[in-house]
């Protein structure tokens, strides 16, 4: 009989053990049921958190790059961006981020580009195109900066929009050029052959050195000048012959082939030029007489487009083409190169807008002194681009040579002619 109760209490026993071990097993179960979902409800909110958007861009000494950065991330709860300040060493910036790119590294989402840059970054895989994203935004390539855009279109493809642009401006004594000759200038439809009347006339008249003054160094500037000079390469020839009128002429300083921007500036702030091709820095230096020395009165100070536009310099906005958010960094971008971006860094910093409606904008006209003046409206609407190629610094050089050669001497216009062409039609 003790054996019997033994027995029944052993199975009795188990019976409780299996039980208990079910019902592990079962909390188990049900345990990991949970915890999957604790771990899809944590997906969900980790693709509901805000997803960062890393903006490579050199420092900005104003607070605009700051307060349109502020303005897109709070606007908005799903994406942040983070702003990389690089060096404002512009060749710096470019051999740091070639590195990173070439790496196929994402580290940078998106990337602020001297317009040069475009095409070689394009070239090499690094940026991606944005034609489709323009398209499905309803964004106009009319509503931007000609030659930023054109600055950014590689082969075809558009690859940028513009963070902020520049141009070359023709600035003028308007206490010596009379109104009509102003009005043709403003306007933009003359020549640089009547340019170069008007800067003869005015430098006798006036007993004023220099009639014109621009550069004609051998170095990126010359190439931007050449451009001018030629209509973005299309008249090279034509070019080639004003530009060395232009130098042996009795009104152009003996030593043009060695002015820079800063010869050029001083030159015309200390009213040594009727004349002067620059950049819209020299107004800021003409409005800061303490500072910068200038003895012109920027009252009597007016710009110009150039008679065939002015080169476009400032910098572009990019995807990196190896970036895991390539969704946000095209919100980012339409936003900074949008109305809303684009008016705070011309509000804020007084940045020129790339977004052509903005010209028209009040706050923005008041924010920046140049934007009121006609013919600085005229020249942003005519800007031309340089060569779009994935080799520009060599490009940028042979054409550098090939022109201070000629120019230097007046001998070899077929040769400088023709290599010109041969290096500007590579990427064609």
């Amino acid at each position: 009989m003790k054996k019997w109760l033994s027995f029944l209490f052993a199975i009795a026993l188990m019976t409780l053990v299996l039980a208990a071990c079910g019902g592990d097993e079962e909390s188990s179960q049900e345990s990991g049921e949970e915890t999957s979902g604790e771990t899809e409800g944590s997906d969900s909110e980790s693709s509901g958190d805000v997803t960062t958007i890393t903006f490579a861009a050199q420092s900005d000494d104003t607070p605009a790059t700051k307060a349109a950065i502020e303005e897109f991330n709070n606007s908005q709860d799903q994406y942040k961006v983070e702003w990389t300040q690089m060096t404002n060493d512009s060749a710096q910036m470019h051999d740091q981020l070639l590195t990173s790119l070439s790496s196929e590294a994402g580290e940078y989402d998106v990337l602020s580009l001297d317009v040069v840059w475009a095409g070689e970054f394009a070239g090499a895989g690094y940026l991606e195109p944005i034609d489709m994203m323009m398209d499905d935004a309803g964004l106009k390539i009319d509503d931007f900066n000609a030659g930023s855009m054109k600055s950014g279109n590689y082969k075809g493809k558009q690859y940028t929009l513009p963070y902020f642009p520049d141009v070359g401006l023709l600035f003028f004594r308007s206490d010596i050029v009379s109104d009509e000759d102003a009005e043709k200038l403003i306007s933009g439809d003359y020549t640089y052959e009547e340019l170069g009347e008007m800067a003869e006339r005015y430098a006798s008249e006036n007993d004023i050195s220099n009639g014109f003054v621009y550069q004609s160094k051998q170095y990126e500037g010359l190439t931007v000048n050449a451009n001018e000079f030629t209509n973005q390469f299309e008249d090279v020839e034509s070019g080639l012959q004003t530009m060395y009128d232009f130098t042996t002429a009795d009104w152009t300083p003996d030593d043009i082939l060695n002015y820079a921007e800063g010869e050029a500036s001083t030159a015309f702030e200390n009213g040594n030029a009727v004349f002067e091709r620059n950049w819209p820095y020299i107004y800021g230096r003409l409005k800061n007489p303490e500072e910068s020395g200038a003895t012109v009165d920027v009252e009597n100070v007016e710009a110009a487009p150039l008679p065939n536009g002015g080169s476009v310099g400032g910098w572009l906005l990019g995807i990196n083409a190896n970036s895991d958010v390539k969704e946000g960094a095209w919100e980012f971008i339409q936003f900074l190169a949008g109305p809303d971006g684009q008016k705070i860094l011309s509000t804020e910093g007084s940045y020129l807008p790339g977004y052509n409606p903005l010209l028209e904008d009040q706050e923005v006209l008041d924010s920046n002194e140049l934007l009121n003046m006609e013919g600085f409206q005229n020249a942003l609407q005519s800007t031309i681009a340089r060569p779009v190629s994935a080799d520009y610094s060599e490009i940028s050089n042979e054409i550098q040579v090939a022109v201070h050669k000629y120019l230097s001497s007046g001998e070899g216009l077929d040769n400088a002619v023709q290599t010109i062409e041969d290096a500007t039609s590579e990427e064609e």
